[in-house]
């Protein structure tokens, strides 16, 4: 899809192809680098973040692992076919008492600080979601750090409501 993007900081002027697509191994680099964009931001709200909701290291093995997860799927975000966003979604059971019914959960998605606007990561959302609507999946779940309401913001856009908040506590803080 074109959009038209023109930030001031974002370096965008003009048409900018946005577009997003199952990732690859040969995308791990990328991953990797765009993982670490993610860590940085996420772990300056919370953190707890890495060891809660992040991957474990080395991220690489992490990145393979879920390339190789036949219920999951690693998708890449790109802008003019350059990689400036990554999400990761997987096929999991709502509840027991759910009746195996599955939800596709959107566990991680991140795009460069300098690419946001330009609808990236919403192509990134859409594309995930088609991926599960075709395995018959219709209930969607997406992780969101409690207190990021640009995360937050982003997932009621796209007709998400919040449905649980798990809470923490630290005895050594």
């Amino acid at each position: 899809m074109g959009v038209e993007a023109s930030r001031g900081r974002g370096a965008f002027v003009g048409p900018v192809n946005v577009t997003a697509r199952q990732a690859g191994p040969d995308d791990i680099p990328s991953l990797v680098g765009l993982y670490r964009g993610l860590e940085e931001e996420m772990t300056a709200l919370h953190p707890m973040w890495p060891l809660a909701d992040g991957l474990p290291e080395p991220v690489a093995t992490s990145f393979r692992r879920l390339l190789e997860d036949a219920e999951g799927f690693v998708v890449i975000g790109e802008l003019d076919g350059y990689p400036f966003g990554f999400a990761t979604a997987r096929v999991e059971e709502i509840l027991p008492q759910a009746n195996g019914e599955q939800v596709g959960s959107i566990r991680l998605i991140y795009v460069e600080p300098g690419a946001r606007e330009v609808a990236l990561g919403e192509e990134m959302r859409e594309y995930v979601m088609d991926l599960l609507r075709g395995r018959g999946i219709s209930k969607f779940d997406a992780h969101v750090l409690p207190g990021h309401r640009l995360a937050k913001n982003f997932f009621e856009a796209g007709g998400f409501a919040a449905r649980s908040i798990v809470m923490y506590h630290d005895d050594e803080r």
